[in-house]
């Protein structure tokens, strides 16, 4: 006796009902048996809260010098040590974590708006948008960053902006060489999305093209701009990180894990007294590799196809 399979009906519309989940929900259910991206999500989380959270608690929290704690090593009172104005390092590092933090997330935020915009730009109107929008982008992709931003970098030092506006024009320079890559990806996107029958659909009731762009087009770029995005807030940090080591980037006395590596400049500092640059390096390091973590389970979680072996 054979049974012939049916579709499930919803019952009050007589139609077939919708998934049991969501593509967000299945997305999110991958990604919670991912151990790796979860223990990366678990170090973020606990970084921000260290960092933002910390210094309220922490008794050195004003940056008061002390002449009589010149780099003294680790201690219960200064659990790592003090650095060479005899400031407790510990909460010179949260608070520099602030900085990184934020420069790496602003910074981020600032290249997916851009590279997101003129990508779907690029992808929906092609012909002269995309030439020239894309021209723009190979003529910075071939322009290696870091020489790129060491260039932008000493031209500040030349021209002596103050340490408070050095961040956000750090903020901007991170951003401005990190978008054409996304640009790129978002307009390969928009070229096959543009001729499904979605917005055929969009084109045949005459929708205007800023619905269509950002009501139809967008959204289905949203896993794509959320990897990404992940990803490149390690690549900030990093970016801000070799440019205030530098000094060409956040420079003292705001404190960023960058300036406080610059410890390392001293010999005699690098081998004796490695509490002076350790806790910012192992800092950096720590957050990129937990970003990195939560990015590449993002990436399998978005879309399973894509998932490495």
């Amino acid at each position: 006796m054979s049974v012939t399979a049916q579709h499930p009906l919803n019952p009050a519309a007589g139609q077939p009902s919708a998934p049991k989940s969501s593509l967000w929900k299945q997305s999110f259910l991958r990604l919670r048996k991912n151990k790796m991206a979860m223990l990366g999500l678990g170090v973020l989380i606990f970084i921000f809260l260290l960092c933002f959270i910390g210094p309220f608690f922490s008794p050195y929290s004003s940056g008061k010098v002390d002449a009589g704690l010149i780099k003294a090593p680790p201690s219960l009172k200064h659990w790592l040590g003090t650095d060479q104005l005899g400031r407790d390092i510990l909460t010179r590092l949260m608070q520099a974590g602030r900085i990184s933090l934020t420069v790496g997330l602003a910074s981020m935020v600032l290249s997916v708006l851009i590279g997101s915009v003129l990508g779907i730009l690029a992808g929906f109107y092609r012909g002269v948008v995309d030439q020239v929008i894309m021209r723009v982008a190979d003529v910075l992709m071939t322009i290696p960053e870091l020489p790129m931003l060491f260039i932008m970098g000493a031209v500040l030092s030349e021209w002596k902006v103050p340490s408070d506006y050095r961040l956000y024009i750090v903020m901007i320079m991170l951003s401005l060489v990190g978008w054409p890559g996304l640009a790129r990806m978002v307009r390969s996107q928009i070229l096959g999305l543009r001729e499904r029958e979605f917005i055929q659909a969009a084109d045949a009731l005459g929708l205007r093209d800023r619905r269509k762009l950002f009501y139809h087009l967008l959204p289905n770029t949203i896993p794509l701009l959320i990897v990404v995005a992940t990803l490149r807030v390690g690549g900030a940090i990093i970016g801000e990180s070799t440019l205030s080591y530098f000094g060409l980037g956040v420079v003292p006395p705001t404190a960023s894990w960058g300036n406080m590596i610059d410890a390392a400049n001293s010999l005699i500092d690098f081998q004796k007294r490695p509490w002076l640059w350790a806790p910012p390096g192992f800092a950096v390091f720590i957050t990129v590799i937990a970003v990195n973590l939560l990015g590449d389970g993002l990436r399998d979680a978005m879309d399973p196809k894509m998932k490495s072996r």
